[in-house]
Parts: structure tokens; C-alpha cells; sequence
């Protein structure tokens, strides 16, 4: 396949310009909604990831058995078995963060980035190539909600994973950045975090906006 892209574009793509939290805006229900903590993000992001990896490597193994005109309701069904999976998986193994996340597990079937890239790449791809874009672009979706979580609750609550011994069976991520932190409530309301993805997008594109200049203008940024 000579026009298929290398490993290192697709990486590129998935975690910085096509990145599906910070420059698609897909996604964002459980962007805004989940990520008032960073174990909440954590969880849902990795659900997502593993979403996205695993059905973009079965739709590309089976692209050449789908006809045209189904292909669309398949990648649905597809899309729909994968994240029923994942459910029924964490409500066994994590039955705490699946009792939190609640309705935004089953939801993932609905984020417009897993049908996007089925569709888009998995569906015009060898599985390796589609198993490597499914994992670049969940690392990158995971990314951007891990870090608006940790921003809300180290702002909100003046801590970081709090709860993740009971929810992730991993006591030793919690910590307490802010001892007797009387908390900053606006960060952990909904409406931080339009404010906190909101500049995440401001440094993202003042970066880009700088990293343009510097390859125009050497001389200037030296």
C-alpha cells in the first residue's frame, strides 16, 4: 500500500493536529462533564482508548468482507459490541468508577472520534496501521481529559487522583498537593471546565502560532 502513511504521521496526527479534544472538539460531553476529577478522567479516557484501538482494528479487518451500503450500520455494531464490552468489564473489575461514570461509559459508543476514524482511516487501512491511529488518537483524547482533570481538582479540591484506592485499586497514585486547602469551587462546577479547555486551546494555539513564526523567521527567533 504506497500511499499509506508512515507510523510517525499517524502519531502525529492523533496526538497533536488532529488531536480529537483540543483542535476537533469531538468528544467533548465527557470532556466537560467527567473530568471534575482526575481519576474520573483517567478512567474514561482509558475506556476510550481502548475503544478506539479495538475497533478500529477489527473494522479494518473486516473492510473488504462489508459491502458499501452496510458499511456504516456494521461500524456501528462494531462500535456498539466494543464498548459493551468495556462496560460489562469495568463494572466486574472497577464496580466504584464504573458506579461514577454511570451513563458516560455506555456514551462512548456516541463520541463522534471512534465512528470518525473507522470511517476515515480504519476503514481504508491494513489493522496495524488502523490499531496504531486508534491508539494515537485515544492517547491523545486521554491527554487532554487527564489534564483538565487534574487542573479542576488541584484547583477545586488541592489534591490528585483522590480516590483512586477505591475507584482504580491504585492508593499510591493519591496525593494531597494543598495541605488544608479550603478549595476553589468554580474549578470543579461545570463551568470550569469550559474555562480550563478553554485555555488548553489558548496554549495550544499560541504555541503553533510561535512555532510557525520560528520555522518562517530563524534568524528572528534565534
Amino acid at each position: 500500500m504506497n500511499d499509506a502513511p508512515a507510523p510517525r504521521t499517524i502519531l502525529e496526527y492523533g496526538l497533536s493536529s488532529g488531536n480529537a479534544g483540543l483542535v476537533q472538539l469531538l468528544g467533548l460531553c465527557p470532556l466537560l462533564a467527567v473530568s471534575n476529577n482526575a481519576v474520573n478522567a483517567l478512567g474514561l479516557g482509558l475506556a476510550t482508548l481502548l475503544a478506539l484501538i479495538a475497533t478500529n482494528t477489527v473494522v479494518a479487518s473486516i473492510r473488504r468482507l462489508t459491502r458499501r451500503d452496510v458499511r456504516i450500520p456494521a461500524f456501528v455494531m462494531v462500535i456498539a459490541a466494543v464498548v459493551t464490552t468495556i462496560e460489562l468489564s469495568m463494572r466486574a473489575f472497577l464496580p466504584d468508577l464504573h458506579a461514577v461514570l454511570g451513563l458516560f461509559v455506555p456514551l462512548i459508543v456516541t463520541n463522534c472520534a471512534i465512528m470518525g476514524r473507522a470511517e476515515a482511516f480504519a476503514s481504508r487501512h491494513d489493522p496495524a496501521r488502523a490499531a496504531l491511529d486508534g491508539f494515537a488518537t485515544g492517547l491523545g483524547f486521554l491527554a487532554v481529559l487527564l489534564a483538565i482533570g487534574l487542573i479542576r481538582e488541584l484547583f477545586g479540591a488541592g489534591t490528585l487522583f483522590a480516590g483512586a484506592g477505591r475507584m482504580l485499586h491504585l492508593p499510591w497514585l493519591e496525593l494531597t498537593a494543598i495541605e488544608h486547602y479550603r478549595g476553589f469551587l468554580l474549578a470543579i462546577l461545570p463551568p470550569g471546565a469550559f474555562i480550563v479547555l478553554a485555555l488548553l486551546i489558548a496554549l495550544r494555539n499560541r504555541w503553533q502560532a510561535r512555532r510557525a513564526a520560528a520555522s518562517t523567521h530563524p534568524m528572528e527567533a534565534a
